[in-house]
């Protein structure tokens, strides 16, 4: 890959996660705890939803 196109693939992974993160925050707590997502948690499973890692 070239090097716009490796930072084009990082810029948009990184949107996806902030996306990502917004929506899982703005659940409605009663909603997230039915789904089994702390408020706590949402940053390691939005990263963990787009990296894999």
């Amino acid at each position: 890959m070239t090097l716009l196109s490796n930072l084009q693939i990082r810029v948009a992974k990184h949107a996806e996660y902030r996306r990502t993160l917004r929506a899982l925050r703005r659940l409605p707590l009663d909603v997230a705890l039915d789904l089994d997502i702390h408020p706590g948690d949402a940053k390691s499973i939005a990263h963990q939803a787009i990296y894999g890692r």
